[in-house]
């Protein structure tokens, strides 16, 4: 059956990730897809390798792997917005979408007539979401903004990373571009409500989401944790704020992640641990003394977890229901059984590289099962295609527009 949203055709005019990464939820629940790029250069992140893909052959071609992340399942036009033809070509399609996502500057758009009040003249249901660094407003509104300086500014990188007065200690960035990802999905939840509005209204929608925004929004339970005491909370290195023990531990051979989210985890860990004590002593018996107590209760872990090996350790809690796990490696975790069996790693047919390797979507549906058949577009492989297709352009007038340097 089609994807959930397969009655939707999205126009994005977005690049790099944060939009990117919205478009493709969309493409991955079964919107139809048409990505808008510049000719000659496309999307930015084209650029971004090495790694770029492999061909049969094991030699590099000119396709970013960093590309491929973000723009499976979707249908590449190159347009020129710089010529009157191409700003009226992007006009007529957005006159056929129901979704247009961009991340242009403020303001930028507009300047071409391709703002928010310029196209839901024409199109009053239109819903256009706007992705940037700061938002639409505001006195940061016109500096660009990454995803990098959201971290730092939203207060991230102050929670992140160790100690300062341990090794190595001292602010540092999450190892994905996380802002970037998350203004991507609260991108792609605010278009889907959007379109649950228009569905018993009819009307269209302007969705103002910034980067910023997102990174003090999901501070989650470290903003709650500043907002409820007036007091900063600072960097723990893998351990957990609010929960103890919930953090790394050295083994004989490696380490591992305890995760004891209530009382009656910690006392089970304890028995299988052979320290059944831990868990009646005062000092630790509810999670808030242990938090309390951390240092001590750390120490005392320590010791108890370099008595086995990592393996020996993820068996045991295992069979006794305490959470726990490895630390991975990118190898190690696409060999993980969990992994293979979820079949997370895919393959599509790819024009260039002959065959590229994806993640598939984690969103599951059992009535609208998610499809992935197309694989991230080549520049521009679609235009023609998309302009005889959505608006009815022959062969002769894709010729002119490529001959006007508007495609």
């Amino acid at each position: 059956m089609a994807g959930p949203l397969s009655h939707i055709r999205v126009l994005d005019l977005s690049r790099v990730l944060a939009g990117p990464w919205c478009g493709q939820n969309l493409a991955d629940l079964g919107a139809n897809v048409i990505k808008v790029e510049r000719p000659g250069k496309g999307d930015d992140s084209r650029a971004f390798g090495p790694p770029w893909l492999k061909d049969t052959e094991g030699k590099d071609t000119t396709e970013s792997a960093y590309f491929a992340a973000a723009n499976r399942a979707k249908r590449s036009v190159t347009i020129n917005l710089a010529k009157p033809e191409g700003q009226a070509l992007v006009r007529r399609l957005a006159a056929k979408c129901d979704v247009l996502i961009e991340n242009y500057k403020v303001g930028d758009l507009a300047r071409y007539g391709l703002g928010y009040d310029d196209l839901r003249q024409d199109h009053p249901g239109l819903i256009y979401c706007s992705v940037t660094g700061f938002g639409q407003t505001g006195p940061y509104k016109d500096r660009p903004g990454y995803d990098f300086m959201a971290q730092g500014m939203g207060g991230l990188m102050s929670v992140t990373g160790e100690e300062d007065h341990l090794p190595g200690g001292g602010p540092q960035r999450v190892g994905v571009p996380i802002v970037d990802l998350m203004t991507g999905m609260y991108a792609t939840i605010a278009v889907c409500a959007a379109l649950a509005h228009r569905e018993r209204t009819g009307e269209g929608n302007y969705i103002d989401v910034a980067l910023l925004d997102t990174q003090v929004a999901f501070l989650a339970n470290q903003g709650m944790n500043f907002l409820a005491t007036g007091e900063a909370p600072g960097r723990l290195g893998n351990a957990h704020p609010n929960i103890v023990p919930y953090q790394t531990f050295k083994t004989q051979d490696g380490a591992i992640i305890l995760a004891c989210g209530n009382d009656n985890l910690f006392k089970k860990f304890c028995d299988l641990a052979g320290s059944p004590e831990l868990a009646t002593d005062p000092r630790f018996a509810t999670n808030g003394k242990r938090v309390e107590n951390r240092v001590v209760l750390t120490e005392l872990l320590e010791k108890v977890f370099a008595q086995r090996s990592t393996q020996a350790w993820c068996e045991a809690l295992d069979a006794g229901g305490v959470a726990n796990g490895p630390i991975n490696t990118i190898d190690q975790v696409f060999r993980e059984p969990q992994v293979v069996a979820r079949g997370l790693k895919f393959e599509l047919p790819h024009p260039l590289a002959g065959k590229v390797p994806l993640v598939r979507s984690p969103m599951r549906f059992s009535g609208t099962p998610i499809v992935h058949d197309t694989p991230p577009p080549m520049l521009g492989q679609h235009t023609d295609a998309v302009l005889t297709e959505v608006l009815g352009l022959s062969a002769d007038e894709c010729g002119q527009l490529r001959k006007a340097g508007a495609i």
